[in-house]
């Protein structure tokens, strides 16, 4: 009842014209028949709460049922939050002004709340800085980000006043990055992805990706950017970059470097860092957490309480069977599986 649910509710809300565009997509991949196509798509919305990009994405029309069940799908993904994060407590990570005060040790950098700050605020904020960020406090995926150089020519009253017309309502200092980071794409904070989840006293670290951007000066995949996998219990690059759009690099295409092999610094501090910020958070349980590295340590940049899940069975990152990452999840979450 709850697929057939979930199924109506992404019925009523589901952009057609996208869904038809995936399904040429994939008879211009595959050369199969397209309503057999939407047929099968269909089917895996009813069997595996999956949405017709996880179809595209995960590449579900290359694999039988017996690997399809393993994938973390939108459904699966909705499951999870549903149960593990309670809506109200949302706030506590999605508001990032929330968020920055609760884990204000490990943010290491300034930041002001310009719904509360006034223009003198702003102005000795700035003082002493190169650069500052603005974004907006609801903002994700990289959208409503702003980079800014402060010289003694800026007019910091224009600035002020058009980040508060454009609903920017937040201001971070600019993170100067990790040397062997920036050597691999140095126009983005390129940030590690960590997913936990707690379990007792016990978090666990399912999943871990590091975000690469990719001509923009955001890492978001949704704005271009790679995401290669990460060994969770090493910290070294394990599986190439990839995309949503199937595109895999061994190279960063700008500059160059190989990416597998990498291991990351500061690695063992990661993992002691987030798995302090996981526990304290008492109802949110399934948290994905952005870390960026600099040459004294690793910082939280954010975390979400709704976790994307389109990241986590990129075709590039899974071995030759091609299982997704459900049954590990399913087994954490039961209690039934160790992880780092």
């Amino acid at each position: 009842m709850k697929r057939i649910r979930y199924l109506l509710q992404r019925l009523f809300s589901m952009n057609f014209s996208s869904m038809f565009k995936t399904i040429n997509k994939i008879h211009t991949i595959t050369h199969k028949n397209r309503l057999m196509i939407l047929f099968d798509m269909i089917y895996c919305g009813l069997v595996f709460q999956a949405g017709y990009m996880d179809y595209l994405v995960f590449e579900m029309y290359l694999v039988p049922n017996e690997i399809r069940k393993t994938y973390i799908t939108r459904g699966i993904s909705n499951s999870y939050v549903k149960l593990l994060n309670p809506k109200a407590k949302w706030h506590q990570l999605d508001d990032k002004v929330d968020f920055l005060k609760q884990f204000d040790r490990f943010i290491g950098r300034d930041w002001l709340d310009l719904r509360e700050a006034s223009f003198s605020d702003f102005e000795s904020f700035c003082h002493s800085k190169d650069k500052i960020v603005a974004k907006s406090i609801a903002g994700t995926g990289g959208w409503q980000v702003f980079i800014h150089e402060i010289d003694d020519q800026s007019d910091l009253k224009a600035l002020y006043e058009s980040f508060n017309e454009k609903g920017l309502d937040l201001v971070e200092e600019f993170i100067v990055q990790h040397e062997l980071i920036s050597s691999i794409y140095p126009h983005s904070v390129n940030t590690l992805r960590i997913v936990t989840i707690r379990n007792g006293d016990k978090v666990h670290v399912v999943y871990t990706a590091l975000r690469i951007g990719n001509g923009k000066f955001v890492d978001n995949l949704s704005s271009g950017g790679f995401a290669a996998l990460v060994d969770r219990e090493t910290g070294i690059i394990i599986k190439p970059g990839a995309n949503r759009n199937h595109d895999v690099v061994w190279k960063h295409p700008y500059t160059q470097t190989t990416l597998v092999g990498v291991q990351l610094p500061f690695y063992p501090e990661v993992i002691e860092m987030v798995s302090e910020a996981a526990k304290l958070l008492e109802s949110l349980r399934y948290v994905g957490w952005d870390v960026a590295f600099t040459e004294k340590g690793p910082i939280l940049i954010e975390a979400n309480s709704f976790p994307g899940h389109d990241i986590y069975q990129l075709q590039a990152h899974l071995n030759e069977d091609r299982v997704g990452l459900k049954p590990l999840f399913d087994d954490v979450i039961a209690g039934k599986y160790d992880t780092v």
